[in-house]
């Protein structure tokens, strides 16, 4: 097994309350998200993933734990062949110890996986103010706000915190909606469904806990 780390960036939005994080199914049936993420600081092997940038449209028919899904990475051009081949291993599951990441879960819940594409991926990203936006060119767009008060409207921060997660640690939860645009996977027209953007510090081992 190919050792390596990842630290960075998400932002992630889904068609529901999302019951990955809070325990429950979903309200609708279907589950679907995009995720998008920036690599601050990676390595796969001898290889530097610094900076780069990638995503993930993923789709079941039902809870995500049935499987049954589709999912199809994206991958910024600017990552060289060697780079390109190592995201696309870490986000596949591979040289993962079981359960451990999202990513392994993501992969082995998707045996639909469609070819890999390559596209511009632009990312704004203000964790403390719950405030994201994501564009894959020609692909998807993802954004985030924060969850109004449902009587004042104000807005105000929410964040979670989950000790055994095989994602993250702590996030901020946000409002979001997703657009794709292009790619294999269409997700439905949804709008102020969960969102959130979360410091990830990943390894084949699992979330690394500071």
């Amino acid at each position: 097994m190919k050792n390596w780390s990842i630290q960075g960036e998400e932002l992630a939005n889904c068609n529901f309350d999302c019951p990955c994080q809070f325990g429950y199914l979903p309200i609708n049936g279907v589950c679907e998200a995009a995720v998008v993420y920036r690599i601050d600081k990676g390595q796969y092997g001898d290889v530097n993933l610094d900076g780069l940038k990638a995503a993930g449209v993923y789709k079941w028919p039902g809870p995500l734990h049935e499987g049954n899904g589709q999912m199809q990475l994206i991958i910024d051009p600017e990552a060289s062949a060697d780079q390109r081949a190592a995201i696309e291993a870490i986000l596949s599951g591979e040289d993962t110890e079981e359960m451990a990441t999202m990513w392994f879960v993501y992969s082995a819940m998707s045996p639909n996986k469609h070819e890999t594409l390559y596209a511009p991926i632009s990312l704004i990203f203000d964790r403390e103010n719950q405030i994201g936006n994501a564009t894959v060119d020609g692909i998807l767009e993802v954004s985030a706000v924060p969850i109004p008060n449902i009587v004042s409207g104000d807005l105000h921060g929410i964040s979670i915190k989950l000790p055994h997660d095989f994602e993250f640690g702590d996030a901020e939860m946000a409002t979001g909606q997703p657009m794709t645009v292009g790619g294999a996977i269409q997700l439905d027209k949804n709008s102020g469904t969960h969102a959130h953007i979360a410091s990830l510090h990943l390894t084949g081992q699992g979330v690394v806990r500071i």
